[in-house]
């Protein structure tokens, strides 16, 4: 009696014997770039030995391609934008996108993400995996890279190499643009309320506020600087640090809109008003910025448009074309509303 026949091998199996996205695998199969020479190797020892052989007939039916996007929390308003611009980037796209999540909490604590996690990614046969401010080390990195998983950060939590692509907003000039409407207010003692020191973006908005202080002929006073996290809660205790000077600010530049609206809520606490007695900037422009009393005074950063281009980004890369830029900056703009007037 004759052995059953073998039933014929999937690109599906060759991807999960490989430990790498189909998207990869496909890519290996076809001859195309952007993929690592270990990876190449890798996969065509799977395709060995499972004999796989590409159907000449009618294309096995597969789910659609999807991208996979990790957040560090999506417990705030940042989070919320960024988000709907991913939705709908994928939609657009014709891509699913699929969420997760480091932290719990409203203000994650930059967990690295983990090699565990981005091997399940890549077999899973995500196209791309889209990393928004969370922290990665050198080792995962190097991962994505031999796994064939393209990668895109938004806002990098942490300084990033040129083997990675990231995205973000024009920061260093946001800071510049917030600081110089203060300094044309009339305004000479302005604070800052930063946000994590190893942030990127943060350090990028630290910097053009310093920018914009030298420029104006104005020292930089150390004692008006202040680090934290982009919450509500450490905009409080920087203001509650920065207005207990000896020789307080009379505006107070908020590293974000959620930072911000802990400003305000430090000053009111102390009876002071806003902008009469504190003139307060943000960054971002959220719901946070429109609805707090006073509107805020912000830098708005494009966050959906983010979220878009990051989605078309991974495909493209996916997709073996080679970026432009492995570093892409939108442009910030001022919206000046009511927290923001001239010193008394």
């Amino acid at each position: 009696m004759s052995k059953p026949a073998r039933p014929r091998a999937t690109l599906t199996e060759v991807a999960e014997r490989a430990g790498v996205s189909k998207a990869t695998a496909s890519k290996v199969l076809n001859g195309r770039p952007g993929v690592a020479e270990e990876t190449r190797r890798v996969v065509r020892e799977a395709i060995a030995d499972l004999e796989y052989v590409p159907s000449t007939g009618p294309r096995e039916t597969t789910a659609p391609q999807s991208i996979h996007v990790v957040f560090d929390t999506i417990l705030n308003m940042y989070a919320v934008y960024v988000l709907d611009g991913l939705i709908s980037g994928g939609r657009e796209l014709g891509v699913e996108v699929v969420v997760s999540a480091l932290d719990s909490a409203v203000t994650a604590q930059n967990h690295p993400i983990g090699l565990d996690r981005i091997k399940e990614i890549a077999a899973s046969g995500a196209a791309g995996l889209v990393v928004v401010t969370a922290e990665l080390t050198g080792e995962e990195m190097t991962a994505c890279e031999q796994l064939g998983l393209p990668l895109v950060v938004i806002d990098p939590a942490n300084p990033l190499d040129e083997r990675v692509t990231s995205l973000g907003a024009t920061n260093w000039a946001g800071g510049v643009q917030a600081t110089r409407h203060l300094i044309d207010l009339g305004h000479r003692r302005i604070g800052f309320a930063g946000g994590p020191e190893r942030s990127v973006p943060a350090r990028e908005r630290l910097h053009g506020y310093r920018e914009a202080l030298e420029a104006a002929g104005i020292e930089v006073d150390p004692a008006l600087v202040r680090s934290g996290t982009f919450s509500p809660g450490s905009g409080e205790s920087s203001a509650e640090a920065l207005l207990d000077l000896k020789d307080p600010p009379t505006a107070i530049f908020a590293a974000s809109d959620s930072v911000a609206v802990g400003v305000v809520r430090s000053a009111r606490r102390r009876g002071m008003l806003v902008p009469a007695d504190l003139s307060v900037v943000g960054f971002d422009d959220t719901y946070n910025a429109m609805w707090v009393e006073p509107p805020l005074t912000t830098v708005r950063q494009p966050l959906r448009q983010m979220g878009k281009v990051a989605a078309r980004t991974a495909l493209d890369l996916a997709a073996g074309k080679v970026p432009d830029s492995h570093h892409v900056q939108l442009a910030t703009s001022l919206i000046v509303r009511g927290s923001t007037v001239g010193p008394r």
